[in-house]
């Protein structure tokens, strides 16, 4: 059966002599294997349209369900080719596909995770705080997965948390807790104000509306070390990219 789509590839392996199979991500096919013959062979047609994170339409045939699918023609619709010149955005951007790849079960599609991937994508093209867009699409994937922290009350006992009291942070309870639920959770950490605030800001945000941010380096250190915390407990997930992501920090911090 020939099918048509809009993908965005996050995963390219090299096959064999020349041949590239990739992994699509589209909105109502979910992930979506394709070979590409003759890709990695000099003036091959196909070379660009294999590139990781490249947003196209994808003409290909697949003999049937779960089978991979072979390239007949695609189109690039955006490379994001500002992105691709700046070391930091394309860290980033690699980022972005392998949480699509690794924390996306196969066979699961979801068009409004596809628009958030893009809309990140998107975002860092446009030269948006890639640190924020990271995290707003993290929530998205935590959102998806059935597994987002609870910020909006206290975890433990369902409270709402008044203006300017204390508020406590534990991975292993599963969110924020008030001063005396937060008594009895080990791993219960004291967050400031402004940093629960951006948790709730980047779990209710949707990426295609993001847009000009000026947030505080202790607070985006401090958002991103509980993110972690809650990926590496709750995902299970250990991402490649996330070491050069931090190699590429550093350098940028530096």
């Amino acid at each position: 059966m020939l099918y048509r789509v809009e993908g965005i590839v996050i995963r390219a392996v090299e096959y064999g002599e020349g041949g590239v199979i990739i992994t699509l991500y589209t909105a109502g096919n979910g992930k979506q294997g394709v070979m590409v013959r003759g890709a990695k062979k000099m003036r091959s047609r196909h070379a660009a349209v294999t590139q990781l994170y490249t947003y196209g339409e994808y003409v290909f045939f697949r003999s049937g369900a779960g089978s991979l699918g072979t390239l007949n023609h695609a189109e690039i619709i955006d490379s994001y080719q500002r992105v691709r010149t700046d070391l930091r955005s394309s860290a980033y951007a690699a980022y972005f596909a392998e949480l699509i790849d690794r924390l996306v079960p196969d066979g699961e599609a979801s068009s409004f995770l596809f628009e958030q991937l893009k809309a990140s994508l998107a975002a860092l093209n446009d030269g948006k705080d890639p640190q924020i867009v990271a995290h707003l699409l993290e929530m998205k994937l935590f959102q998806f997965a059935g597994i987002p922290p609870v910020l909006h009350e206290c975890v433990a006992c369902g409270q709402p948390f008044p203006a300017d009291s204390p508020v406590s942070f534990s991975v292993t309870r599963g969110g924020a807790l008030c001063r005396r639920c937060a008594q009895t959770a080990e791993d219960a950490a004291p967050i400031t104000q402004s940093v629960h605030r951006l948790l709730r800001v980047l779990q209710t945000t949707d990426a295609r509306s993001i847009g000009s941010v000026n947030v505080r380096k202790e607070s985006k250190s401090a958002v991103k070390a509980i993110l972690r915390r809650w990926m590496d407990t709750h995902a299970d997930v250990r991402l490649k990219t996330r070491g050069v992501l931090d190699q590429v920090e550093a350098v940028y911090d530096s």
